[in-house]
């Protein structure tokens, strides 16, 4: 995953940097408090990072690729920690994790556990939003692994890990080349 990753920064940064996601912003930060601290979980360009930066909020942003976490570092004018959802070990940290794009990599053997690691980074009443491949395939697929997502596992995965779905929506790929592409898209919040 990092190789590819590594190889392909510079095309990846620029093909989604731009990408308008902010149809999905206000349903996560509706539930955060004013000054919240926000894990960007396989943050990629940085997009979303310095969007919150830029509202305000205090930003922890982390990638598995070493070329990516650069790039996104000079972009978002602050360091990205080049990190592994299998070697984060934040407690009670955050008031928001943002994992836009990023877990739908993670095997479906090692997603509880995964889930377990950014629940127990979340404060109490932290949300968690993460979006996922709309359908059920498993496997690589353009050179990458992917866990795609049905509505079905979605509640699975988060009650597995003792997270109730808050919200789900399926919405079109924001980027026009993609427009046929389904996404899952699951905010949850830590009891």
């Amino acid at each position: 995953m990092n190789n590819y990753y590594n190889t392909n920064a510079k095309d990846f940064f620029e093909g989604t940097v731009s990408a308008d996601m902010s149809a999905h912003y206000a349903a996560f930060l509706e539930k955060l408090p004013e000054e919240a601290h926000i894990l960007d979980a396989g943050c990629g360009s940085g997009r979303d990072s310095l969007y919150f930066k830029k509202l305000g909020y205090k930003i922890t942003a982390m990638d598995i690729s070493t070329n990516l976490c650069k790039l996104a570092s000079e972009y978002i004018g602050q360091e990205v920690l080049e990190l592994s959802f299998q070697d984060m070990t934040f407690e009670a940290e955050f008031d928001g994790i943002w994992a836009c794009a990023s877990l739908l990599h993670v095997p479906s053997v090692e997603l509880p556990a995964i889930i377990g690691k950014l629940k127990k980074a979340l404060k109490v009443g932290g949300v968690l939003f993460a979006s996922f491949k709309y359908g059920n395939f498993e496997g690589e697929r353009n050179d990458r692994y992917f866990y795609d997502l049905t509505e079905e596992k979605a509640k699975q995965v988060s009650g597995d890990a003792g997270l109730k779905v808050e919200k789900m929506w399926i919405t079109g790929d924001v980027r026009p080349e993609r427009v046929d592409e389904k996404w899952l898209n699951v905010l949850v919040i830590k009891r």
